[in-house]
């Protein structure tokens, strides 16, 4: 695209600055843009300002992290789809506001404001708490712009859950995530479907089969229905074991379904009490949710049309209900060490599966190009249980 004198140097302006956003200026090549400024106007202005502006435009869009450093993170950000590269570009040449169309690029979260404040006043010879803030504004990045209306967020490392209304909190949930290795919770970004109240488990092969809980009922279904089971025997022999509806089913009283391939959702718990514990690293993945029932009510009220008396009937019959939702609520699953509290207080939590290393790392490294990847190749492990 071509570029004029006064759109490079506006481009160059917001290079010397963005040290601000948490991004270095060295990565979008100021040297070579002051040089092809200097030369006039051009093919070699087009290029150099073109290539600089992209890589600008691409980071502050999708993050710096490259992917090889986001661990277990499964989040599809969907802004380089409404927003393309290329379109950014003629939409800054067109207006000539370099500054500004780069700027509507940042997370609109109010976290991100705080971290960026909490950079400014950091000083720079406190340069580890300096990478942990650029770390976690990039986290930021990682997510889709505009979170929607209506959502849930959780960050693991906090143990919190938040159901937002426009970027403002509306309640808050302690949760119980992953323990770390092969079990912690992953980075999602996904839709809840359904709220399902008083759910069935359907219990995995390894504990049907590997603990000999299928052995035990088989034989004895009176046993099986005492203890809220019920056994089936398919032709190839496979027993499968449902644990029914009840105050002891592993999901607790309800479950909130949002589909994705790694069989992660929240759900309730009978075993409440870890939510009093301090580090809440527990579960095979899922993530369990301190008043659940209550905000299952909830979004089947805001988002399936139901009314309070209603769900209080749906939830107190006993029976396994599903409840589609009528219009999505986003859910995201997140992973900073260093935001804002559920009070509003900006503080750092222990990094508890190791994933701030590799992204410091990276940003001490030269900015590698974009491959168009958009979630990370790793295999989350499959779930062998809610974990009480």
């Amino acid at each position: 695209m071509a570029w004029s004198l006064a759109d490079a140097k506006a481009l160059l302006a917001v290079i010397d600055g963005i040290g601000a956003e948490g991004l270095a200026p060295a990565d979008y090549k100021p040297a070579a843009l002051r040089a092809a400024i200097a030369a006039g106007e051009g093919d070699a202005l087009n290029e150099v300002a073109s290539k600089s502006f992209a890589w600008l435009a691409e980071d502050l869009r999708d993050g710096r992290t490259p992917m090889n450093a986001r661990v277990q993170w499964f989040a599809v950000d969907k802004d380089v789809d409404v927003n393309p590269t290329d379109a950014i570009m003629a939409r800054a040449l067109d207006s000539h506001d370099i500054a500004g169309t780069l700027a509507a690029l940042n997370p609109t979260y109010p976290d991100y404001a705080v971290l960026k404040d909490a950079l400014a006043r950091t000083p720079r010879a406190d340069a580890k708490t300096r990478a942990l803030i650029r770390a976690n504004m990039d986290r930021w990045r990682w997510f889709t712009r505009d979170l929607g209306e209506y959502y849930l967020m959780t960050n693991v490392p906090e143990f919190q859950l938040r159901l937002v209304r426009r970027d403002r909190i509306v309640r808050t949930y302690k949760t119980i995530v992953g323990k770390p290795g092969k079990t912690a919770t992953p980075q999602l970004a996904e839709e809840v479907e359904n709220v399902v109240f008083n759910p069935t488990w359907t219990v995995p092969q390894s504990i049907v089969v590997g603990e000999g809980l299928g052995a035990k009922y088989v034989n004895n279904p009176a046993k099986a229905k005492r203890d809220g089971y019920a056994v089936t025997t398919l032709p190839d022999g496979m027993m499968v074991v449902v644990q029914q509806p009840g105050p002891n089913n592993s999901l607790g009283m309800v479950k909130i379904d949002m589909p994705n391939p790694h069989a992660i959702y929240l759900h309730d718990t009978p075993a409440r009490g870890l939510f009093n514990t301090v580090s809440r690293a527990y579960s095979h993945g899922c993530v369990r949710t301190e008043r659940a029932l209550e905000l299952g009510m909830m979004l089947a009220m805001l988002k399936a049309g139901k009314t309070p008396e209603e769900v209080t009937a749906i939830s107190q019959s006993g029976k396994y209900t599903k409840v589609p939702l009528t219009s999505p609520m986003p859910v995201y699953i997140g992973y900073f060490t260093m935001a804002k509290d559920i009070s509003g207080q900006l503080l750092t939590w222990p990094d508890i599966y190791g994933r701030d290393a590799p992204v410091l790392a990276s940003f001490a490294q030269p900015r590698q190009p974009k491959t168009g990847q958009r979630t990370i190749d790793e295999k989350v492990e499959a779930i062998a249980a809610p974990g009480l």
